[in-house]
C-alpha cells in the first residue's frame, strides 16, 4: 500500500518574532504528530515572502496534499489568501479553507458587510474617515481590518465616542482601520468541524472576563491572548458552560454558527466569534477560516470537551481538502 506524502505549509517566524507568531510551530508539531499516527508520510515547508517561488518548488515535487497552516506571511494577514490561490493554480489539494472563503473572512469590513446582507446580527461598521456618523456617549472598538490573533487590539481599542474624537481617529488609514459598535455583553467562541453530514457545532466557550473593573473594557486583547505574565492573560478564561446554558441561547448560537458555515462556504474547521448582549441577541463579530490548532487553542479544547481525539480530528479535516 502507497503512503499518502503531506506537506505541512506554515508561516516561517521571522527573526525575533513574538509569541504570536512562533505559535504557528506549536500547530505544526501538534498536527503533524497526528498525520504521523494516522500513517501519512509529512514533510514541513516555511513560507517566506518568497511564497510564489517556494509554491512553484512545493509543486515540482507534488505531495498528494497540504496541510495549511499559513496565517499571515511576513507577519502581514492580508497575504494569507495568496497561499490556497496558488495551490489551486498548481491543482494541488490542501487542508482548510478555499480561498474565497480566506479572502472574505481576514477582511473584517467584507466579513460584516456579507453577514449584513444575509441578515445575520454583526455589530455596525464605520470607516476611520466616517467619525461624524458615530453617535456621541456611544461606545465603540477600532480594529485592524485584515489582522487576526487580537494584533492591534488594546485596552485602549475601546472609546467612548465624544464631539471631537474625529480629531484623533485621523492617523488611522481606511484601508487598514475599522470601527465597529462595541457590544457590552458576553463572549462566546464556537468551533466547527467538517462532518459526513456537514458541520458539527462543537461544544460553545464562553470567555470569563475575571476581576475585570466595571470601567475596563471585556475584550480579548493582544495582552490577553499572548503575555502570560499580565492581568489580562490570567484572568481571561476560556469555560464550556455544558448544559448550564440557556437551551434557547444553545439553539440560536448553533443556528448561527451553521449560517456562517454555509454563508462562507467555509470547509475543514472554522471558529465563529460572537458577543450576547443583555438580551441575549447574538453579534458576530468575527469568522475566523484559519483558527489556530496548537494543543492550547480554543479549537483543540472545543473538540477535547467534545470528546475527540485529535488525531479524529485531523482525519475529518483531511476527508474534506480543497481540490
Amino acid at each position: 500500500m502507497i503512503r499518502q506524502k503531506c506537506c505541512i505549509l506554515f508561516n516561517q517566524p521571522s527573526e525575533g518574532a513574538l509569541a504570536d507568531e512562533l505559535d504557528v510551530i506549536h500547530q505544526v508539531e501538534y498536527v503533524e504528530k497526528s498525520l504521523i499516527e494516522l500513517g501519512i508520510d509529512t514533510y514541513r515547508m516555511g513560507i517566506t515572502e518568497n511564497f510564489v517561488s517556494e509554491i512553484s518548488r512545493l509543486a515540482e515535487n507534488k505531495p498528494d496534499f497540504v496541510f495549511n497552516l499559513v496565517e499571515s506571511i511576513n507577519n502581514k494577514g492580508e497575504l494569507c489568501y495568496f497561499i490556497p490561490a496558488l495551490l489551486n493554480m498548481h491543482s494541488i489539494p490542501y487542508s482548510g479553507n478555499p480561498l474565497e472563503a480566506m479572502f472574505i473572512t481576514t477582511n473584517k469590513s467584507l466579513t460584516s458587510k456579507t453577514l449584513q446582507n444575509a441578515g445575520i446580527k454583526t455589530p455596525g461598521v464605520y470607516l476611520p474617515s466616517q467619525g461624524e456618523m458615530l453617535k456621541t456617549g456611544h461606545k465603540y472598538i477600532i480594529k485592524p481590518v485584515w489582522e487576526d490573533g487580537s494584533l492591534g487590539i488594546t485596552v485602549d481599542s475601546v472609546f467612548k465616542y465624544e464631539s471631537g474624537y474625529e480629531k484623533r481617529l485621523m492617523d488611522y488609514e481606511d484601508n487598514h482601520w475599522l470601527i465597529q459598535d462595541y457590544i457590552d455583553g458576553r463572549e462566546y467562541n464556537i468551533s466547527l468541524l467538517a462532518g459526513e453530514n456537514g458541520p458539527e457545532v462543537l461544544p460553545p466557550a464562553e470567555i470569563i472576563f475575571r476581576d475585570y473593573k466595571h470601567d475596563k473594557p471585556k475584550i480579548v486583547d493582544f495582552k490577553a491572548k499572548w503575555e502570560e505574565e499580565s492581568f489580562e492573560y490570567k484572568n481571561t478564561i476560556r469555560e464550556f458552560p455544558g448544559e448550564k446554558l440557556n437551551p434557547a441561547l444553545r439553539e440560536k448560537i448553533v443556528s448561527v454558527s451553521k449560517m456562517c458555515w454555509d454563508l462562507f462556504g467555509l470547509k475543514g474547521y472554522a471558529r465563529v466569534d460572537m458577543r450576547i448582549d443583555h438580551l441575549e441577541d447574538t453579534y458576530v463579530i468575527e469568522v475566523n477560516a484559519n483558527p489556530c490548532l496548537a494543543p492550547d487553542s480554543g479549537v483543540v479544547a472545543a473538540t477535547q470537551e467534545a470528546g475527540l481525539q485529535f488525531k479524529t480530528v485531523v482525519q475529518q479535516i483531511i476527508n474534506d481538502l480543497n481540490k
